[in-house]
């Protein structure tokens, strides 16, 4: 049961990062401008793209989970950030979907890391960061 659960979290995660490519390597308007407020457009843009396609494709890799998990809640921790102190919950009159999806991304990253605490663990330990005794 929780392996469904865990694969539901991952999918979850993928496809809302995945939907958000198409907005910002085509430079739809709506990226164009959140990027043009951080005073990060194009490459701001562009690598955001970059990193999601990575976790996403990480969050499918029986030893890169851990990694594509981090890596999709350090992003949607910028975000998140982002929106509170620069760009505004509501984007373009989105009404403030962007920051909840933010949000929820952010949070099914955790449970997926919490999942995959064991492998974090591992990597922790080999990064010497952790003692061995964990």
């Amino acid at each position: 049961m929780i392996r469904v659960f865990d694969y539901a979290v991952r999918f979850a995660v993928a496809v809302i990062l995945l939907q958000t490519l198409w907005f910002k390597f085509r430079a739809a308007p709506e990226s164009v401008a959140i990027f043009t407020a951080l005073h990060a457009e194009p490459w701001g843009r562009v690598a955001a793209g970059v990193v999601e396609l990575a976790a996403s494709v990480l969050l499918f890799l029986p030893r890169g989970v851990i990694f594509g998990a981090g890596l999709a809640f350090g992003t949607m921790l910028c975000a998140v950030l982002a929106h509170l102190f620069v760009i505004g919950v509501a984007v373009r009159g989105d009404g403030g979907l962007l920051f909840g999806l933010a949000i929820g991304v952010a949070l099914l990253s955790l449970i997926c890391i919490y999942i995959h605490r064991a492998a974090a663990f591992v990597v922790l330990r080999r990064l010497k960061i952790l003692p061995e005794r964990y």
